[in-house]
C-alpha cells in the first residue's frame, strides 16, 4: 500500500438539537429549564451547531504525512506467535541509512502505525485501523528501523500483568507458564525471546518497567515529556510516558536517542527545548566517584530473595568506583496511594470520558477519539471485569466528591517530586528493585476476582511513584531466583531529564554482571 492511499480520516458532522434533546438534558442535569428556555436554547444552538459543522470540514494542519510504503499486514496463527506476544504483524521500512539501520523493531498496540490495525489489546478499538503514523513511529523510520509488528498489550493497558488482553493472557519469555508482566507485555516477551532487537513500551504505573523486570531485559521510562507522545492513545496526560525495551543499555541508549525530543508542540506534555543528547555515544564513561543511594522503603515492600539479589548488585557497583549507601525517603511509602488517587480517576476522566485522550494543548487523532467513543457505546459490557471495576469505582467518586481526591493527589506530588529531588542532589542516582517479587504463575482462567486483581495490581508500589513525578527511571536484570532461575530487576532513578546518568550507571552496571 502506498502511503498516499491509506485511507484518509473523515470527520462527522454536528447534528442539531431539537427540544426534546435539550428536554431530556435538562432532566438529566436536574437543570429544571421551562418550555420557553428550551425553545431559545435550541434556536440559538442551530447558530453554533453550523460553527462545529464548519471546524469538521476544515483541514488538519497538525497531521503528519505518512512518508513511507507499507501493507496492512496480518494477525499471527499461533504457530508463529511466540509467547501470544504479537498483537499483529508487519513489515514496514523506512530510510536505507540511519541510526537504526537493518534493526527489526516492534510497536507497543497503543501506538498508531498508519495503515496497520490498532486494537489496544480491547475489543473497544475494533477494527480500527489509524491513517497516521504517531510521532515516534515517523522517528524511527526516518532512523531506518524496520517495524516488524504490533505487540501484545493489556486490554486498554489498564493492568500490570497483561492477562487481559483480547486474545488471551501474554506469557512470560523466561517460563511459559508465568505473567509476561504489563502492559507492555508483548514488548517485553518479544524483546527477551529474541525476537525483535528492540520495541516500544508505555509506561503509566510501571508497563514499561514490569514486563522488563520480569522478563530480564532493559526497559526505560524516560522524564515525563522527553519522548512525545503524540499518536499513542493516553490513559492520563499526567502520567502518560513511551520508552525503550532493549536486550543491552545501549540499545536502550540508542533508541532513546531516535525517539526523544520536541515534537513542536503537538504533544502538550512537552515544553519547547526539551534536552536531548547522542545518549549511545555517552554511556561507556568512568563512573567513579558517582553516589548511588540505596532506597530503604524500596527494599522493604519486596520478598527476602529479591531483597538480597538486587542488593549484592548495587553493591558491585563499587567495583566500578562508585559510591553505594543506604538513604531514606519515607514519602516512597505514599507514592502508590497518591498514584491511585490522581491515576484511577486520571485514568477513568481520559480513557472513558475523554476518548483515550484526554485534555492538553497539541495534536488530538480525532480518528482514534471517534474510535473509542464508539467503543464505549457499542462494547462496555466486553470490557474485563478489572477495567469495569475502574470506571465503576471512579463514577461512584466522581459522584460524591467531584474532582476532589485528583485535585488533592496532584497537589501531593508537588512534595513527593521534592523530596525525591531533594535526595538526588544527594546522590547521582537512587536505586532500588524494580518489583517486590518474580513473575508469578498464570492464574487459572476461574480464579477470583480478587486473586485476579492481587495478580494484576500487587507489583506496582515502586514503580507508580515516578509515574506520578516523572523522574527517568530505568530497569535493568541484576540476576535471577534461586529455584526458579526466574529474572529480577534493579531499578535506576535520576534527576529529570537526565537519562545520561541514569544510562550510565546501568551500563556499568552492565558490564560487572557480565563479567564470568
Amino acid at each position: 500500500m502506498e502511503p498516499e492511499n491509506i485511507k484518509l480520516y473523515q470527520a462527522p458532522q454536528a447534528r442539531k438539537p431539537d427540544v426534546e434533546d435539550f428536554r431530556q438534558i435538562s432532566s438529566d442535569l436536574h437543570l429544571g429549564c421551562s418550555e420557553e428556555d428550551l425553545q431559545n436554547f435550541t434556536k440559538y444552538a442551530a447558530k453554533i451547531t453550523e460553527s462545529l459543522s464548519a471546524v469538521a470540514l476544515l483541514p488538519d494542519p497538525a497531521a503528519e504525512r505518512v512518508r513511507y510504503p507499507r501493507t496492512p499486514g496480518y494477525r499471527p496463527v499461533p504457530e508463529e506467535n511466540p509467547h501470544n506476544a504479537w498483537a499483529w504483524k508487519c513489515d514496514i521500512r523506512g530510510s536505507p541509512e540511519g541510526k537504526l539501520a537493518g534493526r527489526m523493531i516492534a510497536i507497543k498496540d497503543n501506538v498508531a502505525v498508519a495503515g496497520v490495525p490498532m486494537r489496544n489489546g480491547s475489543r473497544i478499538f475494533e477494527n480500527y485501523v489509524p491513517e497516521f503514523d504517531a510521532t515516534i513511529v515517523t522517528r524511527i523510520l526516518n532512523a531506518g528501523g524496520i517495524i516488524v509488528g504490533k505487540t501484545a498489550v493489556s486490554d486498554l493497558c489498564l493492568e500490570g500483568s497483561c492477562l487481559t488482553n483480547i486474545d488471551g493472557p501474554v506469557r512470560n519469555a523466561v517460563d511459559d507458564t508465568r505473567i509476561a508482566g504489563g502492559s507492555s507485555g508483548g514488548s517485553g516477551a518479544l524483546v527477551a525471546g529474541g525476537h525483535v532487537y528492540m520495541a516500544i513500551g508505555g509506561d503509566q504505573g510501571g508497563s514499561i518497567r514490569i514486563p522488563a523486570s520480569f522478563n530480564g531485559i532493559v526497559g526505560l521510562k524516560p522524564t515525563y515529556g522527553l519522548v512525545p507522545y503524540t499518536g499513542a492513545c493516553s490513559i492520563d496526560v499526567t502520567i502518560d510516558h513511551l520508552g525503550p525495551m532493549t536486550r543491552t543499555v545501549h540499545d536502550c541508549a540508542l533508541l532513546l536517542e531516535v525517539i526523544a525530543g520536541y515534537d513542536d508542540g503537538r504533544d502538550g506534555r512537552q515544553f519547547p527545548n526539551t534536552p536531548t543528547a547522542e545518549y549511545s555515544k555517552l554511556i561507556n564513561v568512568s563512573v567513579e566517584g558517582k553516589k548511588v543511594g540505596l532506597l530503604k522503603e524500596g527494599f522493604d515492600i519486596c520478598v527476602d530473595e529479591i531483597k538480597t539479589i538486587v542488593r549484592q548488585a548495587a553493591d558491585r557497583l563499587t567495583e566500578a568506583g562508585m559510591v553505594v549507601m543506604e538513604t531514606s525517603i519515607p514519602e516512597h511509602r505514599d507514592g502508590p496511594k497518591i498514584w491511585m488517587a490522581t491515576g484511577g480517576f486520571g485514568v477513568y476522566n481520559c480513557m472513558v470520558r475523554g476518548n483515550g485522550v484526554g485534555w492538553s494543548k497539541g495534536y488530538y487523532p480525532l480518528s482514534m477519539m471517534d474510535a473509542a467513543f464508539r467503543g464505549y457505546k457499542t462494547y462496555p459490557q466486553d470490557l474485563p471485569p478489572l477495567v469495569k471495576f475502574f470506571a465503576m469505582y471512579n463514577e461512584y467518586i466522581g459522584r460524591l466528591y467531584g474532582n476532589r481526591f485528583f485535585a488533592k493527589g496532584q497537589n501531593l506530588i508537588l512534595g513527593l517530586t521534592g523530596v525525591y529531588d531533594m535526595a538526588l542532589e544527594e546522590f547521582d542516582v537512587l536505586v532500588m528493585p524494580t518489583l517486590p517479587f518474580a513473575a508469578p504463575k498464570i492464574p487459572p482462567a476461574d480464579c477470583s476476582f480478587e486473586e485476579f486483581a492481587s495478580v494484576s495490581l500487587s507489583m506496582c508500589d515502586n514503580c507508580m511513584p515516578f509515574n506520578s513525578t516523572g523522574h527517568p527511571a530505568l530497569t535493568i536484570n541484576a540476576g535471577y531466583t534461586a529455584e526458579d532461575k526466574l529474572p529480577v530487576g534493579l531499578m535506576i532513578v535520576g534527576k529529570k531529564f537526565d537519562e545520561v546518568t541514569v544510562l550510565q550507571v546501568a551500563r556499568a552496571l552492565e558490564m560487572i554482571l557480565s563479567e564470568k
